[in-house]
């Protein structure tokens, strides 16, 4: 625990889609907010930006991230670089988060902190372009491509016969490893134009474009590829949601309801530390509406008619009900709009 503490209204946990997403929104609907970034992340590692309206694919991840940073701060959001460490919940309610060179105190907290892709073990040789891990991003690239999906699980097998719907040309690569899908996806897959390859990989060549050109088998052969997917799963981030004590699925995701609130009052969980498709407007949609339940869970107004008739008519003096560090923020944004 550090000597200094920041109080807000909203701490946002996470930098990425999802969490810039619900920062903007609570922020904008009054509410003073820090996203805790502790940078990296699958977004910031896209070399282009594919299926987001309005974004060109020649932006990478990292050109994204900026952009959205810096939109957010301009509202007034407070964006700080740092590792949360632990959270709890205090005595009075609210949550404290304990970063490496500050502590955050907030009424709600929003955990955008994702999952990380697990790799193939042993590694692959540096494939350049062509290493993917988003079916619904990036199949659309390989329409008439020869393509390999890697791995030995029902997943492995479920996405080399989806990606015939792009190419005729699909090996699934086991890698010496025995298959683990069920019988049924076994009899499922061998009624399709699949090729399974269960010699390990050797070697690699790119092409003089950079992208992947293929890969040399331990027997020998050499089998042409523009790229692939891996599938081994993923490794969901989800240390803070069980530290605060929220419900996690069986494979770690945070379960939510429908505002993104968690099974613990007044934390929310979005984007790809959650259950569904992982995909950039997907999780800035998730941001969005947790941000929209925030906002309804902490706006001063109106009061409601037993807090008038317990504590009176709202005096004049007591509005606006936005922060006066966010009142100028939003004079300022304003002006630069003339």
């Amino acid at each position: 625990m550090t000597d200094e503490t920041r109080e807000y209204e909203v701490a946002v946990v996470g930098g990425g889609p999802a969490g810039l997403t619900a920062a903007l929104y609570t922020t904008r609907l009054g509410h003073d907010t820090v996203v805790v970034n502790r940078g990296g992340g699958r977004a910031a590692m896209m070399a282009d930006t594919h299926n987001v309206v309005g974004v060109t694919e020649d932006v990478s991840g990292k050109e994204f991230l900026e952009t959205a940073r810096e939109q957010v701060e301009s509202y007034g959001t407070d964006y700080v670089r740092g590792f949360v460490e632990s959270a709890e919940r205090r005595d009075d309610g609210r949550f404290r988060l304990d970063a490496r060179d500050a502590d955050f105190v907030a009424d709600a907290v929003v955990l955008a902190t994702g999952f990380s892709d697990a790799e193939p073990d042993p590694p692959l040789p540096p494939t350049g372009r062509g290493l993917h891990y988003c079916l619904h991003c990036d199949a659309y690239m390989f329409v008439d491509e020869p393509v390999f999906v890697m791995g030995a699980g029902e997943s492995a097998a479920h996405v080399a016969m989806v990606m015939l719907n792009f190419t005729a040309d699909v090996d699934l690569l086991t890698r010496g490893e025995d298959p683990e899908w069920s019988d049924e996806t076994d009899r499922q897959l061998r009624a399709h134009p699949v090729d399974i390859v269960h010699e390990e990989v050797v070697g690699m060549e790119k092409g003089d474009d950079g992208w992947l050109a293929g890969f040399e088998f331990e027997d020998g052969r050499f089998r042409e590829y523009r790229g692939g997917f891996p599938m081994y799963g993923r490794r969901y981030n989800n240390g803070l949601a069980a530290e605060l004590g929220c419900d996690l699925g069986d494979d770690g995701a945070v379960l939510v309801d429908e505002s993104g609130e968690t099974s613990v009052e007044g934390v929310y969980a979005v984007g790809d530390l959650t259950p569904g498709h992982s995909q950039i407007p997907v999780a800035m949609g998730e941001g969005a509406n947790a941000g929209i339940a925030v906002h309804y869970s902490l706006r001063e107004f109106p009061k409601s008619l037993a807090d008038i008739e317990s504590e009176g008519e709202v005096p004049p003096d007591d509005v606006p009900g936005v922060s006066e560090k966010l009142r100028q923020a939003a004079r300022e944004f304003a002006a630069g709009d003339d």
